[in-house]
């Protein structure tokens, strides 16, 4: 084990579990990476995401942004690129970026979509969906206000979905956060998924939460706590 990892583990107590607030101030102290690492959360929800009534899927603006700078795509007809690029949209256009998308390439954070390109964009599910990226209506991806939907996106705006194993993984921030920034962030999205609470869910709706930043140990957050 090396030095760093000793030091780090000497702060907290493996075995142990944090309320929210203080996992959002440990998650700094146990950062030691030299570049400002994200910060994510694991929520382990009790649901079969393979049933229809019971996917958890949303989006929630986090009020202390994500420390990320969010590349934006958007698809949509010529008449809609001008307001898209104003908007502040990385990436304007349509049938190249479809093209370029069928050939492997993601390299954008979120897409966003006018619903009259969805028929030429349903092609690209099962390359966009796995990660998280299809544009969709419930999320607010797929809408006429291009430049609503870019600010928000650029401005905070996450997407999230539960996985096939029932987990919602998702950044709250960066390291260089405060801890009261973290947590508020964190509280946000959490709250936002329990509103979600399929009403076919049955017991223990969170079942786990874990936090953890790049390369650091995992912290486990008492769900009592939230």
């Amino acid at each position: 084990m090396s030095k760093a990892r000793r030091a780090v583990l000497e702060k907290y107590d493996l075995e142990k579990s944090y309320s929210l607030k203080d996992a959002s101030n440990l998650i700094k102290e146990i950062t030691t990476v030299k570049f400002d690492a994200t910060v994510d959360v694991a929520i382990r929800l009790n649901v079969d995401p393979r049933k229809a009534d019971q996917m958890v899927r949303g989006s929630v603006s986090l009020p202390n942004g994500t420390g990320k700078d969010m590349k934006v795509l958007v698809l949509c007809t010529p008449d809609k690129e001008a307001e898209a690029k104003e908007a502040g949209a990385d990436y304007v256009g349509l049938d190249d970026y479809i093209e370029k998308i069928k050939g492997g390439w993601t390299d954008v954070d979120v897409i966003i979509s006018t619903p009259n390109v969805m028929g030429k964009i349903g092609a690209l599910g099962r390359i966009l969906g796995p990660r998280n990226l299809m544009p969709n209506p419930k999320t607010g991806t797929v809408t006429m206000d291009v430049t609503k939907a870019v600010k928000d996106s650029k401005g905070g705006k996450i997407d999230f979905k539960v996985d096939k194993f029932g987990i919602i993984h998702s950044l709250i921030g960066k390291a260089s956060f405060s801890g009261d920034n973290i947590f508020g962030n964190a509280k946000e999205l959490i709250d936002t998924i329990i509103k979600l609470k399929p009403a076919s869910a049955k017991g223990q709706y969170v079942k786990s939460i874990y936090m953890s930043s790049t390369m650091s140990p995992s912290i486990n957050v008492d769900v009592s706590s939230i």
